[in-house]
């Protein structure tokens, strides 16, 4: 077989146990498949395989809490209480949380609801079933297990679990959902739909050497690049540099806790770029290690190295290599001995024997199956090339894909605007329920990636797009289906800007909202009336178009907008919080991220930015300390608030906010990039109030005579703070200044300068 792949590691005549059939196949074929080996085999001799359900931490106090009587929002509160961790229990939980041990004290109902809970962890709650695994019996289900409905009463599902199904004899196969399967054909159908291409594409026709696709890798540019793109790997791919497909294989079976434990990474890495002599067990082993560079890196390997040295048949060989894995010392000194007397036959000392061995069974604890390495390493490379040769298409099929998950979709739109692909916001004339390429290197925004518009929706909204594009809001609303678009749904399509290409600003366009329905809903029952005015048209129609009755509003603020935005999309699409800020930070000398440099240890810098993501973590003596990543739009940064800023900051954290920092600024290994420790945190609205001088309202012939009424009414509630306002008027004839007293001195939080921004003609902060 092609790349060194052994059938006999799959099966052979000598293996004992079952096999594991696992199949990955496109998410929304998985169903088919089922399917079809329910016909195939007969419906009476296949099912899918039940699971269990146990009480785990969390859900056991919520059930017992029920149970008891007790409030949900009581429930809740201690079940929050209860760490997101792996493998967390009840006892983990009160050992690692004071606050618990606290109210368990404290509290005759909770000591209650906790205790029961305990004695109740862990039993089994409710039955399910397997997400992939199905049995195939050679005859009769009932012959072999005892079967299960499932609560929709159409489906079978047997009684044992997968653990007791294969020790009753039968064969089980896991037909699992592959996301990457189904991006990969929805980025060739819209290439092949979109694009006039000379040759239709074949995915499966590509070419492995393709240079563009390896470029992509050895940038390191594998965001959505499948099982590429942790930061760890990132960093793994950018030391290596892969160059071949093999390459590709070996870090898809590199990249985990052993071999990255054990220095492997390293050997290989070093071996492949020279800097470290390639060298073999034995001379004649160089044929299987040659494409790992003398590594013993996969379980194959192993299995050759019996069969070359010691004369086994291969599936002597995978007997031996999973026993070297399960570390049955019988069975390994049985094993050494045949492998020893083998090698003798072959003129290789004992000594030799024995040190090859004891090698194999060394990298046999982390030998990674090369089958499943080589299997994933080609869809990793199949997404490469995609990204290299066609990054729209890709990443519109990718972010299709988690439509429903706001911070993938955040992490994608970075990664797109890196590569110089435009993202055009959502568009009812344009857009689609899916992110679909517009070019090669443009993106509409998937409607269906707006909170709160459905499927349906979407649907109506595209086949009212037969007739024509939609003119203006009026026209939108008469033209669909109002029982599927409904209020809500509109109100999010223009806080989202799926309707600027009508002309209008989203605040006039959501405030005439009202009147497009209302002209709408009318024009609907004229029209069931067979009402027609003199131009046969609908009544209420100007030669059969909608009247635009548009309120007149001002427009949302950018933050507003921005804000609005977000709550729609979960993201910025049309700008970025901190824009407004910009003028303010360049005066207060702050550094903008993408040119922060290390510091080196004692010597702090000033930055400015959003807070993008806040994630608390625990000390091992419990402490509790904050890692933070700040945006300003011209880049990220990490930065971490141990337990003393922490202590001192961490109440002031909150996200979306501009934060004004001072720290020290270090390489991180880890996250390969740039990371600061904390000194000082203040929000931006502090640190305008501390730093300014004054603020300077400059006005022109817009003054009126109830001006400084107004003003007075405007300031009054942020007055008693410390910043001093100087009034410039100026026409064409005069100018004149003043400063207000200090009785009049203000906090210019944003609220206030807005405010102040209706009453002037503009307004600035200056700083000391």
């Amino acid at each position: 077989l092609e790349y060194g792949l052994l059938f006999e590691r799959f099966l052979n005549p000598e293996r004992v146990s079952m096999p594991d059939f696992d199949v990955d196949f496109c998410i929304n074929g998985r169903d088919r498949v089922i399917g079809y080996v329910a016909d195939k085999y007969g419906r009476e001799s296949v099912s899918q395989i039940i699971t269990f359900g146990t009480m785990a931490a969390k859900a056991v106090v919520r059930d017992v809490g029920r149970v008891m009587g007790f409030p949900y929002g009581y429930n809740d509160s201690i079940a929050k209480l209860i760490p997101f961790d792996l493998g967390i229990t009840l006892a983990k939980a009160y050992d690692a949380e004071e606050k618990i041990r606290e109210r368990y004290a404290a509290e005759d109902d909770f000591k209650a609801l906790w205790d029961l809970s305990l004695k109740l962890e862990g039993i089994t709650r409710q039955a399910g079933k397997h997400a992939g695994g199905v049995v195939i019996s050679p005859g009769l289900l009932t012959d072999f297990t005892p079967l299960y409905c499932d609560e929709s009463g159409e489906n079978l599902v047997c009684q044992f679990d997968k653990d007791d199904v294969e020790a009753a004899g039968l064969v089980k196969f896991d037909f699992l959902g592959l996301k990457t399967l189904t991006v990969i054909d929805w980025a060739v159908k819209m290439i092949n739909d979109k694009f006039s291409t000379d040759e239709h594409v074949d995915i499966n026709r590509i070419p492995l050497t393709d240079g563009a696709s390896f470029e992509v890798l050895k940038q390191a540019n594998t965001t959505a690049i499948f099982q590429l793109e942790s930061p760890g790997m990132k960093k793994l791919i950018k030391k290596l540099a892969p160059s071949r497909f093999e390459d590709i294989v070996a870090l898809v079976a590199l990249y985990r806790p052993g071999p990255l434990g054990s220095g492997m990474d390293v050997d290989f890495v070093n071996r492949k770029h020279g800097l470290e002599e390639v060298s073999y067990p034995h001379p004649d082993l160089e044929e299987s290690l040659e494409d790992t560079y003398g590594v013993i890196l996969y379980q194959e390997q192993v299995m050759q190295i019996a069969q070359i040295l010691a004369g086994y048949s291969l599936g002597g060989a995978d007997l031996l290599r999973r026993a070297m894995g399960k570390k049955k010392i019988e069975v390994m000194q049985e094993q050494r001995q045949i492998f020893v007397d083998g090698c003798a036959n072959n003129d290789i000392s004992s000594e030799q024997a024995n040190q090859i061995f004891d090698l194999m069974e060394k990298f046999a604890e982390y030998g990674f199956n090369k089958s499943h390495s080589a299997a994933y390493a080609l869809i990793a490379y199949q997404t490469a090339w995609l990204k290299a040769h066609y990054p729209a298409a890709f990443m519109a099929a990718v972010m299709s894909a988690d439509l429903d998950f706001t911070d993938k979709i955040v992490t994608f739109i970075d990664d797109c605007n890196q590569n110089g692909i435009e993202i055009i916001p959502p568009d009812v004339n344009r857009g689609e329920y899916r992110f679909v390429p517009d070019s090669k290197n443009c993106i509409i925004y998937g409607i269906g990636a707006l909170k709160g518009v459905g499927e349906g929706a979407i649907e109506s909204i595209v086949e009212g797009r037969a007739d024509g594009v939609y003119e203006n809001l009026y026209d939108f609303c008469a033209r669909i289906d109002l029982r599927r678009v409904n209020r809500r749904v509109l109100e999010a399509l223009i806080k989202g800007g799926a309707m600027d290409s009508f002309g209008k600003s989203r605040a006039v366009l959501f405030e005439s909202l009202n009147d497009a329905i209302k002209c709408a809903e009318q024009k609907a029952r004229d029209s069931a009336q067979g009402m027609q005015d003199m131009f046969g048209g609908p009544v209420g129609d100007t030669n059969g178009e909608a009247v635009e009755r548009y309120v007149d509003v001002r427009e949302w603020s950018d933050e507003q907008r921005l804000r609005l935005e977000k709550e729609t999309l979960g993201l910025y699409l049309t700008g970025h919080p901190i824009n407004s800020y910009k003028k303010e930070i360049q005066q207060l000398g702050l550094k903008p991220l993408s040119t922060v440099q290390p510091t080196g240890r004692g010597v702090t810098v000033r930055v400015a930015g959003l807070l993008y993501e806040q994630r608390l973590r625990r000390t091992k003596t419990g402490n509790t300390w904050a890692s933070i990543t700040l945006d300003d739009g011209t880049g990220r940064m990490q930065a971490n608030l141990y337990s003393e800023a922490y202590n001192d900051f961490g109440h002031l954290l909150s996200k979306d906010r501009v934060y004004v920092l001072e720290g020290e600024v270090n390489y991180d290994d880890y996250n390969d990039g740039l990371s600061m420790t904390v000194r000082n945190l203040m929000d931006f609205e502090t640190a305008r109030e501390k730093e300014s001088n004054f603020i300077r309202l400059v006005c022109k012939d817009n003054v009126t005579d109830d001006f400084s009424e107004r003003l007075g009414r405007v300031l009054e509630p942020y007055r008693d703070g410390g910043t001093r306002l100087k009034i410039v008027y100026q026409n064409t004839q005069a100018k004149g200044e003043m400063i207000l007293p200090e009785s009049w001195a203000i906090t210019p939080s944003d609220e206030c300068l807005d405010r102040l921004q209706d009453l002037v003609a503009s307004i600035d902060v200056v700083y000391r």
